[in-house]
């Protein structure tokens, strides 16, 4: 089932608008099916015309107004999950144990999935009750909500200013831990994180801790390839208050600097490093290391020392 249109993506499909595309060419560069843009165009479209943060609200109005009740808002199926966490059940086992507990009431019924997602929205401090503190392994699948890389402004594409960012990651051995590096397209920068696990959540909470200091004016963008890791990147993208862009599968040139990055990191982690058992301390030691090596095009400065105006002014 397709999934809903989001904020970043109507300002994507008013830019492409703007530019006189056919509704067929948009839905291309969207990655999305035609039917989808003739009926965004359609539902959101006011007296002005289509605007992205107006058909955001009329969207918003609709899901609402057909929303049916959260089932932990009941009391009691509440206090039937809640009392299971506490005794350190899964969610998995108390999703399949609600079907037998009550096998004539299919509104005390639950599924994993409604579980994991009242835990990330309304009691985050269930976290603790988890195996791991975490969810289940990911299921491998396509990303939703992506804007291409066709759809990237030209002030990205030409490196004409700072604060565009390419990000991916190393996979350790085994694929069960990894390393976040994000960097900077223009000066080459780099920010890199330790993720002990390939979820999307670990990544999203390293890569959030490795932008959130940065100064707005180094926060305009990120783009990345299409691993499943990436998969919250809506989070991302509204927590650190940038644009997210998605290369095309299979085109690793289209993030050329991030790839070149990670070829030269693999000279201090070869392949089948497990990343889970390197200190934070050596990742920041490398990160320093990386970035006060001279750039044959910076003119042989370093990263560090380019943005250095830009990074003391957060």
């Amino acid at each position: 089932m397709a999934s809903h249109l989001t904020l970043q993506e109507r300002e994507f499909l008013y830019r492409l608008k703007k530019q006189g595309r056919t509704k067929a060419e948009i839905a291309e560069s969207m990655g999305r099916d035609r039917s989808t843009i003739y009926r965004e165009l359609q539902r959101n479209s006011g007296q002005r015309g289509y605007r992205p943060k107006q058909a955001q609200r009329l969207a918003e109005e609709r899901r609402q107004a057909c929303r049916r009740p959260h089932k932990l808002d009941d009391p009691e199926v509440y206090e039937y999950v809640r009392e299971r966490m506490e005794m350190r059940w899964s969610p998995d086992q108390i999703a399949k144990r609600s079907r037998l507990d009550f096998p004539r009431q299919p509104s005390r019924w639950l599924s994993y999935q409604t579980i994991y997602n009242w835990i990330d929205d309304r009691s985050p401090d269930w976290q603790a009750w988890l195996r791991r503190g975490g969810r289940p392994p990911e299921r491998r699948g396509k990303l939703v909500d992506c804007v291409r890389i066709d759809g990237r402004p030209d002030v990205i594409n030409r490196r004409r200013r700072y604060g565009d960012w390419e990000g991916d990651t190393m996979v350790g051995k085994g694929r069960r831990s990894s390393l976040v590096t994000l960097v900077e397209r223009k000066s080459g920068y780099l920010r890199a994180g330790r993720a002990d696990d390939m979820t999307a959540a670990t990544t999203t909470r390293v890569m959030k801790r490795q932008m959130k200091d940065l100064p707005p004016a180094l926060r305009r963008s990120m783009t990345f390839d299409n691993g499943k890791e990436f998969a919250e990147h809506e989070k991302f993208a509204q927590a650190c208050d940038l644009e997210v862009y998605f290369a095309l599968p299979y085109r690793s040139w289209q993030r050329g600097t991030n790839e070149n990055t990670n070829g030269l990191l693999r000279q201090f982690f070869p392949k089948g490093t497990d990343f889970s058992r390197i200190s934070h301390h050596e990742v920041a030691r490398v990160e320093r290391l990386f970035n006060e090596r001279p750039r044959k095009r910076l003119g042989y400065r370093t990263p560090a020392e380019v943005l250095a105006k830009r990074l003391c002014c957060n």
